[in-house]
């Protein structure tokens, strides 16, 4: 790494670099260390600045990565080779006339979600979020999370790992979603006391993605829970006070494909060691190595929709008790 940046124009800090292409700060850290890339400069403070070509690379490894590859393979290459490798992964280019470029990325989505797309490739976010209320408004909570957010956002994110969306759009289609369940679970009756559990939402400090835990927190709400979101990033010590005062039954937590595997199933060992044994922890996360490797004591689910399988199986457990 240089010493000093002899000027901060044209470079990026590593915030601005976290928002711009979904690779957490401790990860670009750690690939500093370990493969010699990025090789950030320094500005008068000591912080780090990332050149504009350092910060293409990350993008086109981002891709790759969410196309499969692991970071070994590809982070240390040069930009010309990581090209080489995202033609490969791209879909095929469509016929002539087939469909415009605002279809041709969703053959897999029903109509409802093709018509989100196209809006949010408009950039009409009053016609998108207009859309989004009235779809939650025809399927109820709980279809909508399951049937027309879910499959968007994969497609959202499948799109930008080919290089079809710029980072922008991405943001524009999550905070429509967030904004639309805000208030719906907002404007949902109060949790009946049935015997569903207590539950506490959040995510470990390193996480920077919370629209997962708000999906979840909506999948809770239509089960009769009583939910209690703190959001991204809370300290494992304050979870244990918040389950406490909230006098939680259920602690969930939401993973990113980004999160960081060892130090996130350390965190859960910690939260588990620090936690009642009767305050059950649920997981949910795409990364296969952590649903391999799992905690002793923790519930790891790879989907949301498994929320109301589990809801049951503790509302069965909490009445033959």
């Amino acid at each position: 790494m240089n010493d000093r940046a002899p000027a901060a124009l044209h470079m990026l800090t590593i915030a601005a670099v976290e928002r711009d292409t979904r690779i957490g700060k401790d990860t670009l850290r750690v690939w500093e260390r370990r493969y010699g890339f990025p090789t950030p400069v320094r500005d008068g403070n000591g912080e780090r600045l990332y050149p504009l070509d350092q910060v293409e690379r990350l993008r086109h490894i981002k891709r790759l990565l969410d196309a499969g590859w692991r970071p070994g393979r590809i982070v240390g290459l040069p930009l010309e080779d990581l090209q080489s490798l995202g033609a490969l992964v791209r879909p095929a280019e469509r016929s002539e006339g087939a469909a415009s470029d605002a279809d041709a990325s969703t053959p897999a989505l029903a109509t409802e979600p093709q018509a989100l797309y196209r809006l949010l490739r408009a950039h009409d976010v009053i016609g998108l979020r207009r859309a989004l209320m009235q779809s939650l408004l025809r399927r109820g909570l709980g279809h909508f999370v399951a049937e027309v957010a879910t499959p968007l956002l994969v497609e959202i994110g499948q799109a930008w790992s080919r290089g079809q969306l710029a980072i922008f759009e991405e943001h524009l289609c999550s905070e429509a979603i967030e904004t639309v369940l805000r208030s719906a679970i907002a404007s949902a009756p109060e949790a009946a006391v049935d015997g569903a559990p207590r539950v506490l939402l959040t995510t470990m400090p390193d996480e920077q993605h919370g629209l997962a835990l708000l999906m979840a927190e909506a999948l809770f709400t239509v089960e009769g829970c009583a939910c209690m979101n703190l959001g991204r990033q809370t300290p494992v010590p304050d979870m244990v006070l918040a389950a406490r005062a909230h006098r939680a039954q259920v602690v969930a937590l939401s993973f990113s494909s980004l999160s960081p595997t060892g130090s996130s199933l350390d965190h859960l060992a910690d939260l588990r060691a620090q936690l009642s044994d009767n305050i059950e922890i649920w997981a949910g996360t795409p990364q296969q190595a952590m649903l391999r490797r799992g905690v002793a004591g923790v519930l790891l689910l790879d989907r949301l929709e498994h929320l109301r399988r589990e809801v049951v199986r503790w509302r069965a457990e909490a009445a033959a008790r």
